[in-house]
């Protein structure tokens, strides 16, 4: 039997405005990386087993288009529905199979011309509509856990791209563009989460461009790391052993 973390379904922390202001400049930065890559990068291996840099574009591409059409999240959700096993595995492999026939060049117009309409759509969803609980619960760690579409359209839907930014930079080698207004606005938000759920007291001290400390009442542990690998290590990525109050987990 699975059981939920909280009874109310967790919602956004950022104010809306601020959440799209992310996803539109996320979605910008992941059409710029994927220009900037060399013709031999798209077959470099990630850290996701069994994609490679391709397949984790097609994966983005398809949560963008997700995002710019409620015919296409329908579409995309009943098929994943129908294949049976994890929701999101299905999903994600879906995803990746449909737009196999592709070429970067393609990925890399259809992110292009269609995340300005899934930012326009994510930011034009009413506030009643992203109040209202996801069906259904998603797996967070090793429980099921409500939440709100608010939740997964202003923080989950930028959170994805931006951790798999990170696992394309470190396939290939790119630059890897980490400012504070975005960047630093993305982490400190996971910071508040983290703490959130994991309710102790700690002192918190993120190195490079997108860190800053943080305090969470007096006492407890410091933690010193680098910002980027901090929210590795909280998504089950980084090399770092999640352990203490590194071992809750923040979804992306």
């Amino acid at each position: 039997m699975t059981t939920t973390t909280r009874e109310a379904p967790r919602a956004a922390a950022l104010p809306h405005g601020t959440a799209m202001r992310l996803a539109a400049a996320e979605y910008q930065r992941w059409v710029d990386l994927l220009r900037s890559l060399r013709a031999e990068d798209w077959a470099k291996p990630t850290e996701c087993p069994g994609w490679d840099v391709r397949a984790m574009a097609s994966h983005v591409l398809g949560m963008v288009d997700i995002a710019a059409s409620y015919r296409e999240q329908r579409r995309q959700i009943k098929l994943a529905r129908e294949r049976g096993g994890v929701f999101i595995d299905e999903l994600t492999a879906l995803q990746v199979e449909e737009r196999a026939g592709m070429t970067p060049g393609q990925i890399v117009g259809g992110l292009a011309a269609r995340a300005p309409k899934a930012a326009r759509r994510r930011r034009l969803t009413p506030g009643f509509v992203r109040r209202r609980r996801l069906d259904p619960p998603q797996r967070v760690g090793d429980r099921d856990e409500p939440w709100t579409i608010g939740y997964l359209f202003d923080v989950i839907l930028t959170r994805d791209p931006w951790m798999h930014r990170v696992d394309v930079v470190r396939a290939t080698g790119a630059e890897h563009v980490l400012t504070a207004d975005h960047d630093g606005v993305l982490v400190a938000d996971v910071v508040a989460e983290w703490a959130d759920r994991h309710g102790e007291p700690c002192t918190l001290r993120l190195t490079g461009p997108a860190g800053g400390s943080f305090e969470s009442a007096h006492g407890g542990p410091v933690i010193e790391m680098d910002a980027v690998e901090f929210c590795r290590v909280l998504c089950g990525r980084g090399s770092a052993r999640a352990e203490g109050l590194l071992d809750t987990f923040v979804p992306f």
